[in-house]
Parts: structure tokens; sequence; C-alpha cells
């Protein structure tokens, strides 16, 4: 494992990068939010506040049982001091357990199993825990663990459209989210999850009003981009995950039979009806792709209208890819720093996206060096 860099006082948005490259030990696990265990990304994680902005890092990898940082137990003002080795770096904290977690839906199912807070302010939830991919290892993505959380008896395989309304009006009445996340495993090889999502938005959207982000595999007809809009999904995120062909086909040879081509032609479609900047992508840095490789690509989604969201890969417990290990920061800041600029550059902050994984930020500190761009 590459040794963290041996300045003392690394600055919030160094520390941000190697925490979640290293990950963080945790004397007290029960601060802030509970973390949860498997399951749609990201898992494994903990919300951290670092220099006032909130940041996903592993805590159940284990890449992080041997992580160099340690977070004391909070203080009674929350606060919690980052201890590499015996020296005190940094002082973070941890978002408060939200109070919708304490409720449960007219049917008698948690809220926390319906939808989980992510970050600090957003709402997220996986509207089908199953997809056609996981369910064969010869097709299912290697680093995915959507089956866990539900094997596990921490979620449901479908979230109904009126407990995601019932859910969405709580977090937004009870805890101030802001905006909402929907993804889903895909359902079939046709719409890819397109259907189930307009019909939990439409609910949603007449029960409270807060921005939603949908995520699905590209449908095999444009039209449902139009669906999915008049529904009430404001973003769009159709993501890639892998940019290289031959790593796409030896990492998620299911999700790989659906061609970059066809993600392209769909985002220039997606762009038309959602907007610039308004259509994202994830992409998972440390799986094989070239830091040349990711950084042309984002130059083609950039010039289509299209926000890459560039996350370090997290190996999750469990899965096929728990022991390959993760980026380290060297590696991320030379995606992020030059990408960075290349966003700003192209118009497309974060700040700008109404909802979803670009706007919150938390995954990777992408927005951070946008900001530095800025200056």
């Amino acid at each position: 494992m590459t040794t963290p860099s041996t300045t003392q006082q690394p600055d919030s948005r160094q520390l941000m990068t190697e925490l979640q490259s290293f990950g963080l030990r945790l004397v007290d696990p029960s601060a802030g939010v509970a973390s949860r265990r498997g399951g749609a990304g990201p898992s494994d994680h903990k919300a951290v506040t670092v220099d006032g902005h909130t940041i996903m890092v592993p805590v159940h990898t284990s890449t992080a049982w041997h992580s160099p940082f340690t977070a004391e137990a909070p203080d009674a003002t929350g606060v919690s001091r980052v201890m590499r080795g015996s020296i005190p770096i940094a002082s973070i904290s941890f978002p408060k357990q939200p109070r919708f977690y304490a409720m449960q839906t007219f049917d008698g199912v948690p809220y926390s199993h319906i939808a989980t807070l992510h970050g600090s302010d957003v709402l997220a939830t996986t509207v089908l825990q199953t997809c056609i991919r996981y369910e064969s290892r010869r097709k299912s993505c290697k680093f995915c663990a959507i089956g866990q959380s539900l094997a596990a008896g921490r979620t449901v395989a479908r979230k109904t459209p009126e407990q995601l309304a019932e859910v969405a009006r709580a977090a937004v009445l009870l805890d101030g989210v802001k905006h909402m996340v929907m993804t889903t495993g895909t359902p079939n090889a046709t719409d890819r999850g397109a259907a189930v999502l307009c019909e939990s938005a439409f609910a949603i959207k007449a029960a409270v009003d807060i921005p939603i982000q949908g995520q699905c595999e590209p449908p095999d007809d444009d039209q449902w981009f139009h669906r999915m809009k008049a529904a009430g999904i404001d973003t769009l995120g159709m993501h890639l995950e892998v940019v290289t062909p031959e790593v796409r086909e030896r990492i998620m040879p299911g999700k790989a039979s659906v061609p970059v081509s066809r993600y392209m032609s769909a985002f220039e479609a997606a762009v038309g009806v959602f907007g610039r900047g308004q259509v994202s992508t994830y992409i998972l840095a440390g799986l094989g792709d070239t830091r040349e490789a990711i950084l042309d690509t984002c130059d083609q989604l950039l010039a289509r209208g299209v926000y890459p969201f560039v996350v370090p890969f997290v190996p999750i417990s469990g899965t096929p890819l728990e022991d390959h290990p993760a980026p380290t920061p060297e590696f991320m800041k030379s995606l992020l720093a030059p990408l960075g600029e290349r966003v700003v550059a192209a118009g497309l902050r974060s700040t700008d996206i109404k909802a979803g994984c670009g706007k919150c930020g938390a995954c990777s500190s992408l927005s951070i060096y946008e900001k530095e761009s800025e200056i």
C-alpha cells in the first residue's frame, strides 16, 4: 500500500483525497449517521465533514482496517480529531443521524429500509434492489454489492411509489434534505429501469417538492428521456463506471454489452431533454483505465454537455474485487486536478446541477478542485 504524504498538516483537499483512498479507522463506530455494509453504493462508508465539506469515507473495507488515519471519539460538540499515528492532523465532524430514520411506513417498513441519507442533505434510494446482471456470476459487475443489504434484511427488494413518496416527504420536513437520488438495479434489457423511475418520481413529486436525479443504464428508446422528464426527474445519471472496452469486458461483462458508443448517443439525446450539465456519469478510477483514457473520455463527455463525476474505486467486502487496491491519492490528484479545470472551462460546474451525485460531491473531491480552478 502506498504510504500517505509525510506532511503532518495536510490541507483539506489533500486530506479528503487521502481519506477516500486509505479509509478511516473509527474509535467510536457509532458516531454520526449509521454506516452500512453492502448494498448499492456508496457502501462500507461513513459521512465525514472536513472543513465544511461532507465526504463519504470508507470505514468497513480491508483498506480502511489498515488505514494510517484514526478518528477519535467525538467530543461534546461533535468534533473528532484525526490522528496519523500519534500525531493529530485535522479536526472533523460527523453529520447527525436523521430524524426520519426513527420512523416506519404505514405498512410497517422502517424508513431507513426505503431510503438513506447520503452526505449531509441527500436522500438516496435503490428502487429495485435486484438486477438481471447481478443474478449471474458470468454477467455481474465485479465491484457491485447491490444484493448484500437485501440478503442481510436491511432493505426491501422493491420500494413502492407510495413508500418513496412518504419517506421523501418526511426527510424534507424533518431533516431538511435538499435533493434526492433514485438508482435502480437493471430489471430488463429494454427500458433498463426507466419505467420504474418514472412511476416513482411521479409519486414523490406529488407528495413533496424536491429535485430528483434518476439513474439507470441507457434505455433502448430515447423517448424514455422525455417520459422521465415529464414524470418529474430533474437530472439523469447514466453511469459508465469503466471507459476502456477491454476493461469493461473484464470488470462488468454484462453491462459491457451496452457499448460506450450507445452511452454517447444516449448522452446526446438526454442532454437535449434535460439540458447541459443536468446529465452526468459516474466513472470509477482505479479499475484498470489509464489516466489518459479517463481524461480523454471526460473531454468527450464535456463536449456533449455531460458532467463526468470521477470517483476513487472502493473495494467492497464480499465482492470479487474486495482485495483490489484502491487508487492512490497521487493517481486521484493527477486526474482530478486537470479535470477540475476542464469542468470549469466547459461551464459544467457541480454547483449548477439540480440534483444527484455530482451536486452532492461526497464520493469525490472533484468539486474542491473545481473551486480552486475558479480562483
